[in-house]
């Protein structure tokens, strides 16, 4: 069958190993079935390693991939004995080496080696800034190029730690546009010829990139955690965390027990929150995020800010936390602050806006006793040591090759 094949999650229609991100027949996920039902690790640095569960066929050479530790200092804080950190970003002290400082470089690399495997030539995404850092990074690698549209909030968060590339290009959208925005206007540019879109969510090759912070969490525990904690924006880490514990769970070398997803949106912008407290399925907008665009200026991790999340289509999140009895939290500006501000000191590492507020959320959850003091517990801090990766790199700034006033912009004036 070669090393995968995907299959639709609602009528179970099968394709090879390709490019796709839907199904002919429904808007539903699609999942890969790898034919190595074990976990055999590659002897290659970081993501790499996990080769048997990433959809690509060369095996990826990057020393990007996540790493984890068993927490001392912040843990004992919390009064916990099993705390680990899965870290995503910067920190050479502990082998940490994602120079973007995001997990979204987890995602980049998978997905630009199956493009070029399956004759892909550019890559289309929109970004609040993270995503369109590590995809730039991994063209300046490749030379593959990618087309980033990210809104002006997003802008300043587009810097390399070398020098950009021709093959990335840049468009920045005017004050008053957001994310979404964003979104709708790399979803125009991706139907010209030549152009593929990277797909958010609907990427297994960014899915299953993500979820090797769960399959490094497992083989460093020995064993699933019993509760995962993660800031969403998309949903789209949580997903991939709990395709991969199903994995693991398969595998039967790490438990059966799928842990428990704990996953935390940032007040005032929260419709999967708001959806999940009354247990639906559907995110209905004029209740669940009124008033949208104001509440994402509003927020302080503005990368988690998706008004479209892959929340109720079937594989979805509502799927992942049913499936695992999940819960969700809410976090204020100053809840993410002072959590920040915590850690920081006790660990001895920055961390970025959405691990901050990931952090309050396991604050609140020791406080609420929704974890017990001694059960194994991750906490994905999915971008970090940005201060840290400044003592050692000279940072760029990628500049914009065109600005666009809203998403209905007539693509010819960008001079794509």
């Amino acid at each position: 069958m070669g090393r995968f094949k995907l299959k639709c999650l609602k009528c179970g229609k099968e394709y090879g190993q390709e490019y796709r991100l839907m199904c002919e027949n429904d808007d539903s996920f699609l999942r890969a079935n790898y034919s190595e039902k074990r976990l055999e690790l590659r002897n290659q640095p970081g993501i790499g390693r996990f080769h048997s569960w990433l959809p690509v066929q060369e095996e990826l050479t990057t020393d990007a991939g996540p790493i984890t530790y068993k927490s001392e200092a912040f843990a004992r804080e919390l009064g916990l004995s099993n705390l680990y950190i899965g870290f995503s970003g910067y920190w050479p002290e502990r082998e940490a080496f994602t120079k973007t400082c995001s997990f979204k470089e987890l995602e980049a690399h998978p997905t630009m080696q199956l493009l070029k495997e399956t004759g892909g030539k550019a890559l289309v995404l929109a970004s609040a800034g993270n995503t369109g850092r590590a995809f730039a990074h991994v063209s300046a690698l490749t030379g593959i190029d990618v087309y980033i549209v990210v809104p002006d909030s997003g802008a300043s968060n587009l810097w390399l730690p070398e020098e950009p590339t021709e093959s990335i290009h840049l468009i920045s959208m005017s004050p008053g546009n957001d994310y979404t925005d964003a979104i709708n206007l790399a979803g125009r540019i991706a139907k010209l010829p030549g152009m593929v879109s990277e797909g958010g969510a609907r990427n297994i090759a960014r899915r299953d990139g993500m979820g090797t912070v769960m399959l490094d969490a497992a083989l460093t525990i020995g064993k699933m955690p019993d509760h995962y904690f993660q800031a969403v924006g998309s949903g789209t880490g949580g997903i991939s965390v709990w395709e991969a514990a199903i994995r693991l769970r398969a595998d039967g070398r790490f438990g059966q027990k799928l842990p428990k997803l704990q996953l935390a949106q940032n007040l005032p912008f929260v419709p999967m929150y708001n959806a999940w407290q009354e247990k639906r399925r559907e995110i209905i907008p004029e209740l669940d995020m009124k008033d949208a665009k104001k509440q994402v200026e509003e927020t302080y991790a503005t990368v988690l800010t998706n008004r479209t999340p892959p929340y109720g289509v079937t594989g979805g999140l509502y799927d992942a936390l049913v499936d695992t009895d999940g819960i969700m939290y809410s976090i204020t500006r100053e809840e993410a602050l002072e959590a920040k501000a915590l850690f920081e000191s006790l660990e001895g590492i920055d961390i970025l806006p959405p691990s901050a507020v990931a952090t309050a959320s396991l604050l609140k959850a020791v406080e609420a006793g929704n974890v017990g003091k001694d059960e194994t517990i991750l906490l994905n801090l999915a971008g970090g040591g940005y201060e840290r990766l400044k003592e050692d790199f000279t940072l760029y700034q990628i500049e914009p090759v065109a600005t666009a006033k809203n998403s209905d912009i007539p693509l010819e004036e960008l001079n794509l």
